[in-house]
């Protein structure tokens, strides 16, 4: 007569089955791959060059795959990132008002506009009604905004990331035939280096 497992028993290293935990909370804990600075992302990878801008590490790609090199095995990373804030001008409640009722207008477009599909009768009037409303609405909630942030941010700017450097990466398995085809196109990158 066989016994039956105890449901109450605790799991000790060494116990049968104790491989079979599944990693997490609940079972081992999980190890993270790599080296703990971020996410490895598959077979180590080779820099075949380094651009002063995007637009000559984009066409080194363009001409890899106009080769017939399979570019799913590319990246393009940019380095040394710098974050450029342009200033686009300064930001009055009234100006808030007209951000505002721009922003809402074409919110109330989209709503005229779905709501118009389903109107049985005049449907341009749905679409101008819902457009005017959004406008109205947008400005009262664009010059509050400003009101509330007590003049903490008087100016309207657009934020944009900008690289110094673009490096082309390639598995390492490639990275020869890679470098051979961009022999043949005589573009000189900057520096080659294991990553």
């Amino acid at each position: 007569m066989t016994r039956a497992a105890n449901p109450t028993a605790t799991w000790r290293p060494g116990m049968p089955g104790g491989d079979n935990l599944p990693s997490g909370p609940a079972g081992r804990p999980a190890t993270p791959p790599g080296d703990g600075h971020g996410p490895q992302g598959g077979p180590p990878t080779v820099t075949i060059g380094a651009y002063p801008d995007y637009p000559s590490a984009q066409r080194v790609v363009d001409y890899l795959a106009d080769n017939r090199f399979p570019v799913e095995h590319t990246a393009i990373v940019g380095t040394n990132l710098t974050l450029v804030e342009t200033v686009l001008g300064r930001l009055t409640t009234g100006r808030a008002a007209l951000l505002g009722a721009g922003t809402g207008a074409w919110f109330g477009l989209f709503i005229g506009l779905l709501f118009g599909i389903f109107t049985v009768g005049n449907w341009l009037a749905v679409i101008l009604v819902g457009l005017v409303i959004g406008a109205i609405w947008g400005a009262v909630f664009g010059a509050v905004a400003h009101a509330m942030s007590g003049g903490q941010r008087d100016f309207t700017s657009a934020s944009s990331l900008r690289a110094g450097q673009y490096a082309v990466t390639v598995d390492a398995a490639l990275a020869d035939q890679a470098r051979q085809m961009l022999g043949r196109m005589h573009l000189t990158p900057t520096g080659a280096t294991a990553r």
